[in-house]
């Protein structure tokens, strides 16, 4: 469990991030969500040591990031996984070179034992046999799998994942959403997951953070999220009038209203005939 405590953090004379307070929960998919320039991105390298907080507490399993001595942070650093928004492969490297890198730097294990766990991971995320190519030769979401295989190469306890689904299409940026809750939950991780995209959070967001401008707009689940009278929420998630009737068909759907299994082509059909757009006529 990460612990976020009246963090604030300012450049110059703009503040940032504004007294801050979460609990992003150990086993679970926590996602950050708000508007550019909402403080999310800073509060994410925050936590995980890139930038330096003005004052607050940041508490790994109750232990105080900030007031760490230089030893105890490199120790802790070892335990957390990151998914860089762009994956930031070494464009140099191979695949198994780019994934062995943390074990490298980290670790004074033998050659075997380290291919053994990059040999793991890869085919964790369906990358098996992929050691030798290299980032040049991968798609997006092949890229972005290498990043998560990465991450949990050192089976860190606190994952930081920032826009996964950046670029990506939606049925590789559902893929890539399973992955991530799926190994979430094999591995018992805290993760942390920076997102715009509103597929992710109602698909996979079990504690949700709303950031509206640097403070705590609004905190809940992905089913509360639905009833929320949060005005700034609610017009940052359902800006769209698409996105408005997915809302109300799915609160519709939770109240039992509605069937959950409904034929969408059968729909789509039916609704084209009524507006006598039906190609088949």
């Amino acid at each position: 469990m990460i612990e976020i405590k009246n963090v604030k953090k300012s450049f110059g004379t703009k503040e940032v991030l504004k007294g801050v307070n979460a609990v992003f929960e150990k086993g679970k998919i926590n996602i950050i969500i708000g508007a550019s320039g909402s403080g999310k991105t800073v509060l994410q390298k925050c936590m995980v040591g890139l930038l330096k907080i003005d004052s607050g507490e940041i508490l790994f399993d109750g232990r105080d990031f900030v007031t760490m001595s230089s030893e105890d942070k490199k120790l802790l650093r070892q335990q957390l996984g990151m998914l860089f928004q762009g994956a930031a492969l070494f464009d140099s490297m191979t695949v198994e070179q780019n994934v062995m890198f943390p074990l490298d730097m980290f670790t004074d294990w033998e050659r075997k034992e380290k291919l053994d766990r990059v040999n793991f991971v890869l085919e964790r995320v369906d990358l098996k046999g992929s050691n030798s190519k290299r980032p040049d030769e991968l798609s997006g979401g092949m890229k972005k799998r290498v990043g998560i295989a990465r991450a949990i190469v050192l089976k860190p306890k606190y994952l930081f994942v920032d826009e996964p689904n950046s670029g990506l299409d939606p049925r590789t940026s559902r893929l890539i959403d399973t992955l991530i809750h799926d190994i979430t939950k094999e591995n018992n991780i805290t993760t942390v997951v920076n997102s715009h995209d509103m597929n992710s959070v109602m698909e996979i967001g079990e504690n949700i953070l709303y950031l509206d401008q640097g403070r705590n707009g609004w905190s809940g689940t992905s089913k509360d999220v639905l009833f929320s009278k949060h005005e700034n929420l609610n017009n940052f998630i359902f800006a769209s009038e698409f996105f408005r009737d997915a809302r109300d068909m799915r609160i519709l759907e939770v109240k039992g209203l509605i069937e959950d299994e409904r034929d969408m082509e059968k729909i789509l059909r039916e609704g084209l005939k009524s507006s006598g757009s039906d190609p088949s006529s």
